[in-house]
């Protein structure tokens, strides 16, 4: 009789448990607890990456997905239209709260870009505050970008002398680094700089393990005590260790430095605010400062140098256009001047062939997780409050 009513239980349980809410978007039918990570798993063996995956759901099952995963709910947006749509509702503004989105942040919602609400938009402020200024999107900033492209120029030159070869994966890291932290720490790194190759080689690898639907980590957290390495628990840490060595080392050298009248970056102006700050419930503090800066490292130098990196491949390969490209630049700008930002509206053919790159290279296929805030309709289906809503960027130019 026990044994009758506990396997009941079990199959009421699943019954249940594999109901979609009414007017949930469709999508592969999910099996009781685990959702559609079995679906999923089969279908990275086979396409390899998760934006394919979202893909091919897509054409079956529209722009809109319903999916489960573990026993979060997951909505995959594609196409353009319903991108828009999206994007236009503030109802998607939240940010996941799982377990992999606080891992890298000592278990905290910290930092700028798995934050939502009020603290958020006191950082968020704060931030653009600050870093305007110091010179962002001003004429200074120009500058910037003009001294490490004559920078990288002249190293390339010297490195193809010495080496006759240059490595095009990493080959703009540094340089592109170099303009976000002379705002964010107020200084720049030798482009042959050992310590920071290594660093930005970590950040690249945390990008290609990095699963923005948290995967199963995030949905059973203890598997990382059983199997570390399959749940990407230990490859995932031992790439954030060393970044959080880094940023806090370059934290404490700006704090003992004695201060000038105006803060000189934006770690300085932010270690300001917390010594200043009276509130003991304040969103200013140094762990946050960490990853905040954690965020811009990361956030700030991947797509840019990976972009331009694949740009001289693309030249490489299209000989015809990069001699269309070299031609008009030489009429418009001249050889031996760099081109600046009042050029652009006559690099018409540049331009093209840029965007062009940016489509095909596609460096960014999906956007950072969102969270349902409330129940919100998105184009006819009902999403329920705190359902993850992931959008998939590669549909769009694809």
């Amino acid at each position: 009789m026990i044994v009758f009513l506990f396997v009941a239980c079990v199959v009421l349980f699943c019954c249940i448990d594999i109901q979609k809410p009414k007017e949930f978007p469709p999508g592969p039918k999910w099996l009781p607890i685990v959702g559609n990570f079995p679906q999923i798993f089969c279908l990275r063996k086979s396409l390899k990456y998760h934006h394919l995956i979202w893909k091919h759901l897509s054409e079956e099952f529209g722009s809109v997905v319903g999916l489960r995963l573990g026993r979060d709910r997951l909505i995959v947006v594609s196409g353009c239209e319903a991108i828009r749509e999206f994007y236009n509702r503030t109802e998607f503004d939240g940010r996941p709260n799982g377990f992999f989105y606080r891992v890298r942040s000592f278990d905290q919602r910290l930092g700028l870009v798995f934050t939502d609400g009020e603290p958020w938009e006191i950082q968020r402020r704060f931030c653009m505050k600050t870093l305007k200024q110091l010179g962002f999107g001003k004429f200074s900033m120009v500058k910037r970008i003009e001294k490490e492209a004559e920078e990288m120029i002249e190293h390339f030159w010297l490195k193809n002398q010495r080496d006759g070869a240059i490595f095009m994966h990493n080959a703009f890291d540094i340089c592109v680094l170099n303009v976000l932290w002379s705002l964010m720490a107020g200084k720049r790194f030798d482009l042959e700089d050992e310590r920071l190759t290594r660093l930005m080689k970590l950040i690249h690898e945390s990008f290609r393990i990095i699963d923005m639907s948290g995967g199963i980590l995030n949905q059973f957290p203890g598997i990382r005590h059983i199997l570390p390495n399959l749940s990407g628990y230990r490859p995932l840490i031992e790439t954030l260790r060393p970044l959080w060595t880094f940023l806090r080392e370059t934290i404490d050298e700006i704090k003992i430095l004695k201060p000038d009248h105006e803060p000189k970056s934006l770690i300085d102006a932010y270690a300001r605010e917390i010594k200043s700050t009276q509130n003991p419930n304040s969103t200013f503090t140094e762990d946050q400062l960490l990853f905040l800066c954690l965020d811009m490292f990361q956030a700030g130098s991947e797509t840019t140098s990976n972009t331009l990196g694949f740009s001289l491949i693309y030249m490489l390969h299209y000989p015809e256009v990069a001699k269309r490209v070299k031609e008009e630049l030489r009429i418009v700008v001249g050889l031996n001047f760099l081109p600046k930002l009042e050029h652009r509206s006559q690099l018409k053919y540049t331009e093209a062939v840029l965007c062009e790159i940016m489509r095909c290279v596609n460096v960014a296929p999906l956007a950072i997780v969102h969270r349902a805030t409330e129940t919100v309709k998105l184009l006819g289906f009902t999403v329920p409050k705190d359902t993850l809503a992931l959008v998939s960027l590669y549909t769009t130019i694809n």
